[in-house]
């Protein structure tokens, strides 16, 4: 048990039911469908429970919005490896459960300010990271020295979304199994142009 305030003693599982719960409420019905009501009995929890812990459905959901945003900061020092991971990691937030609340968060953060908020912090640390590492490989010799940052990570994080988001329903699972073999050729496919383009 962890405690919230004085004396207010919380359960991190039931926390974390909470956010799953908010996360599969706001990406199936988005931010006009979002109901407190409707997170609390998904999650198996009262509503006074969740108003115990967030004063409000858009406190929630600005916290469970707020674990999507996270990247692993990646430096392995060989750039093939990092770029697999970094698209493996935008794959990942696009699958599951989560992956509906990515894609709409991208489309409806500005209509609520609390999730905007914390949605450009969250795009603004994943560019900056994304951006740093890319640089890094360029610094390294790893990548020729014109090589276009924006460009190279616009092709490689567009491809990884829309290799999901592309994929009908029934073809979807087939895609996320594959989707490792799809990165490799990807990020080769990718490398060897810049290299040689450059």
């Amino acid at each position: 048990m962890t405690t919230s305030g004085p004396g207010r003693p919380r359960d991190p599982e039931v926390d974390r039911r909470i956010l799953d719960a908010a996360l599969e409420v706001y990406g199936r019905d988005g931010w006009g469908g979002f109901r407190v009501e409707t997170v609390a009995r998904l999650a198996g929890a009262g509503k006074a429970s969740v108003y115990l812990r967030w004063h409000s459905g858009e406190e929630l959901l600005a916290e469970a919005l707020g674990r999507l945003g996270h990247l692993d900061d990646i430096d392995t020092g060989d750039v093939r490896t990092d770029l697999l991971r970094l698209a493996g990691q935008i794959r990942d937030a696009h699958l599951g459960p989560t992956g509906r609340a990515a894609m709409r968060l991208a489309v409806e953060a500005h209509q609520v300010p609390a999730v905007e908020r914390r949605w450009k912090a969250a795009r603004d640390a994943q560019v900056s990271a994304a951006r740093a590492l890319v640089r890094r490989a360029i610094d390294r010799g790893q990548l020729p020295a014109g090589t276009s940052v924006t460009l190279l990570l616009d092709l490689l994080l567009g491809a990884t979304i829309m290799h999901l988001q592309a994929a009908p329903d029934f073809l979807l699972e087939r895609s996320a199994r594959t989707s490792p073999d799809y990165l490799r050729d990807m990020v080769d496919f990718l490398l060897a142009a810049f290299r040689a383009g450059t």
